[in-house]
């Protein structure tokens, strides 16, 4: 009998009263502390990382007459298209939903593989969905003789997206 005095000698009966004590002082404990770290991520930026909106594409040989490129379409989400007067670029998100289109070369046309929109090869929607037609993002040469693409501006519009900057006329 001695030695089960013994045993619950060291322990302590945990009470109501100190239950509660743990609980609140706990509560109070964890509501600064996610004060204090909600705080602290305050002074730390949320830098969200993405490829550069104006990038170099190569030069204007690289790029064959009637071609559809898809070098960039990975990197860049665009295609680079030379005809026999110059050179545009398709921003390769649809105008329906954003999905990325898919060019297919043997049907000459870009298609969605989400709800079905067709685009030509310069980008007017013909079927589907699609609103308006593809994008073109500006193109320029710089003085290397390189295009340069910028993405941050765009264009639709018929009469609009034929005309510099977002056709690069260039000569056969």
């Amino acid at each position: 009998m001695a030695r089960a005095t013994e045993a619950f000698v060291g322990e302590e009966n945990i009470t109501r009263r100190r239950l509660l004590n743990f609980v609140g002082w706990g509560s109070f404990a964890a509501f600064f502390g996610g004060i204090t770290l909600a705080s602290l991520r305050f002074f730390f930026p949320r830098i969200l990382y993405e490829p550069l909106q104006e990038f170099v594409a190569g030069r204007p040989e690289d790029y064959q007459i009637g071609e559809v490129s898809t070098r960039m379409l990975k990197e860049q989400r665009v295609w680079v298209v030379r005809n026999e007067r110059g050179i545009f670029t398709l921003v390769a998100i649809c105008t329906h939903l954003g999905c990325t289109p898919i060019w297919h070369p043997a049907e000459d046309r870009i298609k969605c593989p989400c709800h079905g929109s067709n685009f030509l090869r310069d980008g007017q929607n013909v079927a589907g969905p699609a609103p308006v037609p593809l994008y073109r993002a500006a193109i320029s040469l710089d003085f290397a003789g390189n295009i340069v693409v910028d993405k941050g501006r765009k264009e639709n519009l018929l009469e609009k997206r034929d005309q510099p900057p977002f056709f690069l006329p260039l000569q056969a």
